[in-house]
């Protein structure tokens, strides 16, 4: 349900971006209205600059829906590969851990999209950008997050492998999705699934202690679930990705090639929900659940082919909400549903 309300918020604040972003024609030919435009956001960002930096600012930089998100994947994760035998100071260390390596990633990502964040009306009011915070408090601020996450992870959860993995997703996170790939090729949504999977995979890690076919599956699960989820939001807010310079695959490809794409990897992820019964990972109850969202958000997807215009706007819409009510229900039955150690 949290997710949800956090999809509601986001699609408003970008509602409230659409509707007073300065025109980027006029300013590039010097009219008059693009130049009040310049001064009104410059006069913005020196006044934004003067104004103190709180904890609400810190509390921000980490993007909390994000890490909230993916906790949920990483819990479930963990109950998964527990079977229910769960030690709750070990599970406490290792979402703690977790949370802050997330963490450490997500500010270091607002740390290099800094100059971008600086010219969008959504985002150029936010700490770094307007000013408030230097950029230099938040790289060492997501550096130190991601070093004690990982020591948590470490030395609190005991857990080398699930350090190491977490390691790894951080390193793809903001190093080839964010400083490499979302600025320069269409494979970005591609290479962002690789940590973005990472979460769920270090719950399990943690409790197993070692990458077996429960950890390959629910990898293959949160991998294949983020392209159509994230080209969805692509599709409807695509003029604004173009304008910003992202090479989204809807903006450098158009939105057939990309709904075929979706098609691809919604597909895949009924059989792979199904392996998880199949092994004996979860019962019946997430087996009948996941195969029929599964085939809803399939038959969704086909659906978004007729789609054009303002009804493919409509779809996409659809589709992103939907996305985050499949990962959510799914989550939660893959704890209540992971069988028991007999």
């Amino acid at each position: 349900m949290f997710i949800i309300q956090f999809a509601r918020k986001f699609d408003i604040e970008e509602d409230v971006y659409v509707g007073n972003q300065v025109s980027y024609e006029s300013v590039a030919n010097g009219s008059s209205q693009g130049s009040i435009g310049t001064e009104s956001i410059e006069a913005s960002n020196t006044q934004a600059s003067a104004e103190p930096v709180t904890l609400k600012d810190f509390y921000r930089l980490v993007k909390p829906g994000i890490i909230y998100s993916n906790l949920m994947t990483a819990f479930a994760g963990y109950w998964m590969a527990a079977h229910w035998d769960v030690s709750w100071v070990h599970l406490i260390m290792t979402m703690l851990g977790t949370a802050l390596v997330m963490a450490g990633g997500t500010v270091l990502n607002n740390y290099l999209d800094r100059e971008m964040d600086a010219k969008m009306e959504r985002t150029q009011n936010r700490a770094l950008p307007s000013g408030r915070m230097s950029a230099n408090v938040v790289l060492w601020y997501g550096i130190i997050l991601g070093t004690i996450g990982l020591g948590v992870l470490y030395f609190g959860a005991q857990s080398p492998l699930a350090t190491l993995i977490g390691l790894i997703g951080l390193f793809l996170y903001v190093w080839l999705y964010t400083a490499w790939f979302k600025r320069t090729s269409v494979w970005s949504t591609f290479v962002g699934a690789f940590s973005g999977a990472t979460p769920p995979v270090i719950g399990y890690c943690a409790v197993s202690g070692t990458v077996d076919l429960g950890a390959i599956l629910l990898f293959a699960f949160l991998f294949l679930w983020q392209p159509p989820h994230f080209w969805a939001l692509g599709i409807r807010r695509m003029e604004e990705y173009r304008a910003a310079g992202f090479p989204l695959l809807p903006v450098v490809k158009g939105t057939y090639v990309t709904k075929i794409s979706m098609v691809r990897y919604v597909v895949l992820l009924v059989p792979v929900t199904v392996m998880l019964t199949a092994y004996g990972y979860v019962g019946y109850l997430f087996l009948f659940a996941s195969t029929i969202l599964g085939l809803i958000w399939a038959f969704m997807s086909i659906k978004g082919f007729k789609a054009t215009g303002e009804a493919e706007v409509v779809w996409a819409k659809r589709m992103f909400l939907f996305s985050l009510l499949y990962l959510t229900l799914l989550s939660f039955l893959m704890v209540i549903d992971t069988v028991k150690i007999s």
